[in-house]
């Protein structure tokens, strides 16, 4: 949760513009007389319409942050940890006590699209709302069926958060909200070439929100950019949960220049491909909740939208393909210390020429989370390991153990090393220090479990 982290403390830093002022221009931020009216009443939605809804909110991925571990669904209390205090997701059920089942359609607008409570107050940005600024009319409307007649009354009370003053004073957030939210306005869809790559657009800049984590933020922590009108749009973003957002342009080697669109639907719908595979509990998760359950019409539309984005911003990393790192280990003639580790730990399921195998193994040559400028994944995966999540198209929840308690923080690094730097990847080398400090991340989370050092 450094993102949201990061956010907090932005808003602290805009608060030094003056209490006095800053309540002044919080108390015109916060108003809703920019908002206009939407009244309409949804007393009595179609089943249609709340089904619309439905797939919506799971395009929209509402249930990953509104679900705690085993509660019940929408129902809020999820924590978000930081190191100034916990966030905790709301009750977004419609009860009336405790969840939103006294918001009108425009209280709901407000909510999701403006990132503004019925009472007034700004959300934190941990909630999409500059994403969601896109979702069209209509689709809000059988949102707000959806949660309004479709969701079953949780009652829930909602935590407050416990984040000290002043950073739990709303007026920065109000600011921020006024200076770097876009305004709430429908997607222009004939700016693009087909209706396919319109679709696309919208899925991925919206509802699917892909931006809130792999755009790179400016110090102010907004987006760097909201379409494809920039470079920076999806070049990659920071690290989530402990595993970096990659890079969705088309950049050759940490990018998706060399997938095609079926790689990419296939990701999204099973979590793998031919050759690569999702890592890390993020991404995994929006697979699981999300993207598995949507049409293949939509994943396919989402696919062709982001091969249309050209390569971003300039990255370090190269990739051709070569099998000389292949020869070499084969005929024993590569004796360095990372080919040693390799073949000791790794070859056995990636083999000597790191290719795929099916969708089983991934390929570590050309692999982009391998290529990646930063490389937190590559690291964090061979000392934590990481599971695929079960879809329905791959049933098979496949893992790859971890390897903290075998490598020293010096192995770990030549190995890593040996990987960017092998089969035609060329990639920064990395550190023992790097390695060391991620150990103590993994260690931490994992409550100090013991590890080779």
């Amino acid at each position: 949760m450094n993102t949201v982290k990061k956010l907090l403390l932005t808003a602290l830093g805009l608060g030094v513009i003056g209490v006095g002022g800053a309540y002044l221009y919080a108390s015109q931020a916060t108003t809703t007389k920019d908002i206009g009216p939407g009244t309409v009443n949804l007393a009595a939605p179609s089943a249609q319409l709340i089904e619309q809804g439905k797939y919506i909110a799971t395009a929209g991925d509402c249930i990953a942050c509104h679900t705690a571990p085993n509660g019940k669904q929408f129902a809020g209390g999820l924590s978000m940890a930081t190191p100034i205090g916990a966030l905790y997701s709301t009750n977004i059920t419609p009860d009336k006590a405790t969840g939103i089942g006294n918001y009108s359609l425009d209280d709901f607008d407000r909510a999701v699209r403006h990132g503004i409570t019925p009472h007034g107050t700004t959300l934190y940005p941990a909630m999409p709302y500059p994403s969601y600024a896109k979702i069209s009319d209509d689709d809000l409307r059988a949102l707000y069926a959806y949660f309004m007649h479709g969701v079953e009354p949780v009652s829930n009370a909602n935590r407050s958060s416990e984040i000290s003053w002043p950073l739990s004073l709303n007026f920065p957030l109000a600011i921020w909200r006024k200076m770097y939210a876009p305004p709430v306005e429908p997607l222009v869809l004939n700016k693009y070439e087909s209706a396919m790559l319109a679709r696309g657009a919208y899925l991925v800049q919206g509802l699917g929100h892909c931006g809130a984590c792999h755009t790179p933020r400016a110090s102010t922590m907004q987006e760097l950019a909201q379409d494809e009108s920039s470079p920076a749009y999806l070049s990659g973003g920071p690290v989530i949960d402990g595993w970096l957002a990659v890079n969705l342009r088309g950049n050759p080697a940490g990018g998706l220049g060399r997938w095609t669109e079926q790689d990419i639907v296939d990701t999204l719908s099973k979590a793998r491909n031919d050759h690569s595979a999702v890592v890390g509990t993020p991404m995994a998760e929006v697979v699981s909740h999300s993207t598995q359950h949507m049409t293949k019409e939509d994943l396919t539309a989402m696919a062709a939208y982001l091969k249309s984005l050209s390569p971003g911003l300039a990255e370090k990393a190269t990739y051709k393909e070569s099998n000389a790192t292949a020869l070499a280990l084969k005929s024993g003639r590569e004796d360095g210390r990372g080919a040693q580790l390799y073949l000791d730990n790794c070859a056995a399921c990636h083999r000597t020429d790191a290719k795929s195998n099916g969708k089983v193994f991934p390929a570590l040559a050309g692999n982009p989370s391998v290529l990646s400028d930063d490389a937190t994944s590559l690291i964090r995966l061979i000392l934590e390991g990481s599971k695929l999540p079960s879809t329905k198209a791959a049933p098979s929840d496949l893992g790859m153990p971890g390897f903290a308690w075998r490598l020293s923080d010096e192995e770990t690094a030549q190995l890593v090393t040996f990987v960017r730097q092998s089969w035609g990847n060329q990639a920064p080398a990395v550190s023992a220090g790097e390695v060391a400090k991620l150990r103590k991340q993994v260690k931490a989370e994992a409550g100090g479990a013991t590890a080779a050092h």
